[in-house]
C-alpha cells in the first residue's frame, strides 16, 4: 500500500502538504526496497514525542491541505477504508467492548462514517512521531494505512488526549476548518458543505476511535473520564 501511495500519489501533494519525494522502488522476494527523499536534509529534521498547541495547528494545517487536495479522489491501489482502526478490520476489539451500549452503537459509528458524502483520503495513522517539523510547517511520513475516509478521522485520532476540555477541542476544530477553507479555495474547492458536513461527524469519529480503544486498550478505557464523556454525548444525541 505505501508503494502504490507512493508511486500514484505522492507527486500530487504540494508545500502545504509535504511528503518525501519518491525515487523508486523495488522488489525482491518477499522484500520491498522504497527509496525516498531525506526530509532531514530537506529541513524537516526535527521530531516531537509530544507536541504543544503550535505544533498541533501545523499538523492541522497539514492535514486540512492534505484533505482538500484529495476530496473525491477514488483510492485506488489503496486500502477502501483508511485508518488501522476501522471496524471491518477490528472485529475481536469490537466484541471485546465491555460496554454494551457502546458495542451495539459501533455499526452506526462505522456506517456514518463511510456514508460521508465528502470523501477523501485519510492518512490513517496522523500521530505526532509521524510528521517531521520543520521551521515553520511539517512534512508527514508512514503511509501504510492511508486510504478513502472522511477526513475527520485523521483529525480525531491527532486529537485524542490532546487537551482536557472541549473547548480545547472546539479551538483545534476550528484551526483545521480555518486551514481547509484555505485549501479548498486554492484548490477551486466550495468548503462551506464539506465543513458543515465534516463538523457534524467530528463527533462520530472520536467516538469511533474510542470504540475501537474501549475493546483494544481495556485499561486505559476505563480511566479515560474525558472519553467517556464524549462518547455519552454523542450516545445520547444519536438515541
Amino acid at each position: 500500500m505505501e508503494t502504490a501511495w507512493y508511486r500514484g500519489y505522492a507527486s500530487r501533494c504540494g508545500a502545504t502538504c509535504r511528503v518525501a519525494r519518491f525515487f523508486g522502488a523495488r522488489v525482491e522476494g518477499d522484500e520491498r526496497l522504497l527509496v525516498l527523499e531525506d526530509l532531514d536534509a530537506a529541513g524537516f529534521d526535527r521530531r516531537r514525542r509530544r507536541i504543544d498547541r503550535n505544533d498541533r495547528d501545523r499538523c492541522l494545517a497539514w492535514l486540512a491541505s492534505f484533505h482538500a487536495r484529495f476530496l473525491g479522489v477514488t483510492p485506488e491501489g489503496l486500502w477502501e477504508t483508511g485508518t488501522y482502526w476501522h471496524l471491518r478490520t477490528r472485529p475481536d476489539e469490537a466484541e471485546a467492548i465491555e460496554d454494551a451500549e457502546l458495542r451495539a452503537a459501533a455499526p452506526r459509528f462505522d456506517l456514518l462514517l463511510e456514508n460521508a458524502r465528502h470523501r477523501t483520503l485519510v492518512h490513517g495513522d496522523a500521530k505526532e512521531a509521524n510528521f517531521c517539523f520543520g521551521s515553520s510547517s511539517v512534512a508527514a511520513v508512514d503511509f501504510q494505512y492511508v486510504g478513502g475516509g472522511c477526513g475527520m478521522k485523521d483529525v480525531a485520532y491527532l486529537l485524542y488526549g490532546r487537551g482536557d476540555s472541549a473547548s480545547d477541542q472546539a479551538g483545534s476544530l476550528d484551526t483545521y476548518f480555518a486551514h481547509l477553507r484555505v485549501a479548498c479555495e486554492a484548490n477551486d474547492i466550495d468548503a462551506a458543505e464539506v465543513e458543515e458536513e465534516w463538523r457534524s461527524l467530528y463527533p462520530i469519529a472520536a467516538a469511533d476511535f474510542c470504540r475501537f480503544l474501549a475493546g483494544w486498550a481495556k485499561q486505559h478505557w476505563r480511566t479515560d473520564v474525558e472519553g467517556q464523556r464524549a462518547v455519552a454525548e454523542v450516545l445520547q444525541r444519536l438515541g
